[in-house]
């Protein structure tokens, strides 16, 4: 693989290099937050970007939102030492894949690096299709959501969780399964988290334009009024 490491700690960045380099992979580094993003938008392709949260200059979130405000799909592994769940969520709902904490087991983030490359590779090279619910539009390809002619801006997470959603509309869907779905690594997080997203998603979608298309099942999870509402 072609991978782009934005790390401020050069030893580390080094050992990553020299890791990934004595696997077979290409290896560009930067060590601050305006060289990694600029290496990102414009030196690629890359297959993955490993990329630090804490960064001189720009922080890794702000790359992140950057890439996929281009259009850029690159998958990307946050790196932090940061360890609190509203940090990870940081790094995820700015468009990150999945994240690894400081210290990681290189054996890990090996595999971490093979799972998003599959991921990647599964993809279907044309875009999802443009999801509708009454007046309500996502389009997951291009990360827009609007109701009537109103843009809705959503995270990365919410417009995941949404999809999730709308892709079943008048159908419950369970909290695990959402989880399973919008999370790329699900296990050992607790499904109530989703309640937080949902809560989100309706003071954006719903609450501005009296409506109430996102219903709780309860002991289920949640369903999408067919309609939009």
């Amino acid at each position: 693989m072609r991978i782009l490491v934005v790390e401020d700690e050069e030893n580390l960045a080094e050992s990553l290099r020299q890791g990934l380099s004595a696997e077979g992979h290409h290896v560009e580094v930067a060590h601050d937050g305006h060289h990694g993003l600029d290496l990102a938008l414009t030196g690629g392709p890359y297959d993955v970007v490993l990329l630090d949260l804490m960064l001189p200059g720009l922080g890794g979130a702000e790359i992140c939102t950057r890439m996929r405000a281009h259009g850029d799909p690159t998958p990307v592994l946050v790196l932090t030492a940061k360890d609190g769940e509203y940090d990870e969520a940081e790094g995820l709902d700015a468009g990150a894949d999945d994240y690894l904490t400081k210290p990681f087991s290189f054996v890990v983030l090996g595999a971490r690096l093979r799972a998003l490359a599959r991921r990647a590779a599964a993809r279907p090279a044309a875009g999802p299709a443009v999801l509708q619910a009454g007046d309500l539009v996502l389009d997951p390809h291009d990360r827009r959501c609007r109701r009537g002619a109103q843009d809705i801006e959503l995270t990365a997470r919410e417009l995941g969780v949404l999809a999730c959603l709308m892709e079943r509309p008048g159908r419950a869907v369970a909290k695990q399964d959402i989880l399973d779905e919008v999370w790329d690594s699900p296990h050992g997080i607790d499904p109530n988290i989703v309640e937080v997203y949902v809560s989100s998603l309706r003071k954006k979608i719903d609450a501005p334009f009296g409506r109430r298309s996102i219903l709780t099942v309860h002991g289920t999870g949640y369903r999408l009024a067919a309609d939009g509402g």
